[in-house]
Protein backbone atom coordinates (compact mmCIF):
# COMPACT_ATOMS: atom_id res chain seq x y z
CA UNK A 1 0.00 0.00 0.00
CA UNK A 2 1.30 3.43 -0.97
CA UNK A 3 1.89 5.79 1.99
CA UNK A 4 -0.13 9.00 2.03
CA UNK A 5 1.63 12.08 0.68
CA UNK A 6 3.16 14.35 3.31
CA UNK A 7 1.07 17.24 4.57
CA UNK A 8 1.80 20.63 3.02
CA UNK A 9 0.94 24.05 4.33
CA UNK A 10 -0.73 26.63 2.11
CA UNK A 11 -1.38 30.19 3.20
CA UNK A 12 -5.04 31.11 2.87
CA UNK A 13 -6.54 34.51 3.64
CA UNK A 14 -8.20 34.36 7.06
CA UNK A 15 -11.47 35.74 5.63
CA UNK A 16 -11.62 33.18 2.80
CA UNK A 17 -14.71 30.99 2.82
CA UNK A 18 -14.38 27.38 3.97
CA UNK A 19 -13.66 24.81 1.27
CA UNK A 20 -16.92 23.43 -0.11
CA UNK A 21 -17.64 19.71 -0.28
CA UNK A 22 -16.74 17.79 -3.44
CA UNK A 23 -19.25 18.70 -6.18
CA UNK A 24 -20.69 21.70 -4.33
CA UNK A 25 -20.58 25.07 -6.12
CA UNK A 26 -17.26 26.90 -6.01
CA UNK A 27 -17.23 29.62 -3.39
CA UNK A 28 -13.76 31.06 -4.07
CA UNK A 29 -12.05 29.40 -1.09
CA UNK A 30 -8.79 29.31 -3.09
CA UNK A 31 -7.58 25.90 -1.91
CA UNK A 32 -7.23 24.46 -5.42
CA UNK A 33 -5.40 27.45 -6.94
CA UNK A 34 -3.19 27.97 -3.89
CA UNK A 35 -2.09 24.33 -3.84
CA UNK A 36 -1.43 23.82 -7.56
CA UNK A 37 -2.13 25.70 -10.78
CA UNK A 38 -4.60 24.62 -13.47
CA UNK A 39 -3.23 23.95 -17.00
CA UNK A 40 -3.06 27.63 -18.01
CA UNK A 41 -1.77 28.50 -14.53
CA UNK A 42 1.05 26.00 -15.03
CA UNK A 43 2.14 27.86 -18.12
CA UNK A 44 1.92 31.25 -16.39
CA UNK A 45 3.47 30.06 -13.11
CA UNK A 46 6.04 27.79 -14.78
CA UNK A 47 5.47 25.14 -12.09
CA UNK A 48 3.26 22.17 -11.26
CA UNK A 49 2.89 22.75 -7.51
CA UNK A 50 2.40 25.74 -5.31
CA UNK A 51 0.20 28.76 -5.70
CA UNK A 52 -0.78 29.91 -9.16
CA UNK A 53 0.57 33.36 -9.99
CA UNK A 54 -2.83 34.38 -11.38
CA UNK A 55 -4.91 33.64 -8.27
CA UNK A 56 -6.13 36.88 -6.68
CA UNK A 57 -7.75 37.73 -3.37
CA UNK A 58 -10.82 39.92 -3.99
CA UNK A 59 -11.31 41.77 -0.68
CA UNK A 60 -14.66 43.27 -1.69
CA UNK A 61 -16.00 39.77 -2.47
CA UNK A 62 -14.07 38.02 0.34
CA UNK A 63 -13.02 35.26 -2.03
CA UNK A 64 -10.28 34.21 -4.42
CA UNK A 65 -10.69 34.72 -8.16
CA UNK A 66 -8.78 33.70 -11.26
CA UNK A 67 -6.85 36.61 -12.74
CA UNK A 68 -6.96 35.10 -16.23
CA UNK A 69 -10.76 34.95 -16.09
CA UNK A 70 -11.19 38.35 -14.43
CA UNK A 71 -8.49 40.33 -16.32
CA UNK A 72 -7.25 38.28 -19.31
CA UNK A 73 -5.54 41.32 -20.86
CA UNK A 74 -3.05 41.35 -17.97
CA UNK A 75 -2.07 37.72 -18.46
CA UNK A 76 -2.58 37.44 -22.20
CA UNK A 77 -1.12 40.76 -23.42
CA UNK A 78 -1.63 40.18 -27.14
CA UNK A 79 -3.12 42.98 -29.24
CA UNK A 80 -6.09 40.93 -30.43
CA UNK A 81 -9.11 41.04 -28.14
CA UNK A 82 -10.33 37.66 -29.33
CA UNK A 83 -7.22 36.01 -27.85
CA UNK A 84 -8.01 37.52 -24.46
CA UNK A 85 -11.63 36.32 -24.64
CA UNK A 86 -10.37 32.90 -25.71
CA UNK A 87 -7.91 32.78 -22.77
CA UNK A 88 -10.72 33.69 -20.33
CA UNK A 89 -13.00 31.06 -21.91
CA UNK A 90 -10.39 28.29 -21.69
CA UNK A 91 -9.46 29.32 -18.16
CA UNK A 92 -13.11 28.95 -17.09
CA UNK A 93 -13.11 25.46 -18.61
CA UNK A 94 -9.79 24.45 -17.01
CA UNK A 95 -10.87 25.57 -13.57
CA UNK A 96 -14.27 23.91 -14.12
CA UNK A 97 -16.11 27.16 -13.44
CA UNK A 98 -19.76 26.44 -12.73
CA UNK A 99 -19.14 22.67 -12.48
CA UNK A 100 -18.66 22.35 -8.75
CA UNK A 101 -15.67 21.76 -6.52
CA UNK A 102 -13.31 19.12 -7.90
CA UNK A 103 -10.53 19.67 -5.35
CA UNK A 104 -9.95 16.48 -3.37
CA UNK A 105 -7.59 18.03 -0.82
CA UNK A 106 -8.57 17.45 2.79
CA UNK A 107 -7.90 20.33 5.14
CA UNK A 108 -6.82 20.29 8.72
CA UNK A 109 -8.67 22.72 10.94
CA UNK A 110 -6.47 25.83 11.23
CA UNK A 111 -7.06 25.76 14.99
CA UNK A 112 -5.09 22.51 15.06
CA UNK A 113 -2.04 24.10 13.41
CA UNK A 114 1.26 24.16 15.27
CA UNK A 115 1.49 27.93 15.06
CA UNK A 116 -0.95 30.80 14.77
CA UNK A 117 -0.41 31.68 11.10
CA UNK A 118 -3.49 32.02 8.87
CA UNK A 119 -2.95 28.73 7.06
CA UNK A 120 -4.70 25.46 6.49
CA UNK A 121 -2.80 22.22 6.01
CA UNK A 122 -4.00 20.16 3.06
CA UNK A 123 -3.72 16.41 3.02
CA UNK A 124 -3.98 15.24 -0.54
CA UNK A 125 -6.00 12.14 -0.93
Amino acid sequence: MKPPPPARTIAIHPKAPAKPAWGAPCNGCGVCCLSEPCPIGRVLSRRLRGACVAVRWAPDQRRYTCGVVEAPQRWWPLPWRWTQRLAAHWSRRWIAAGRGCDCDIELQDPGDADDDTPAQRPREG
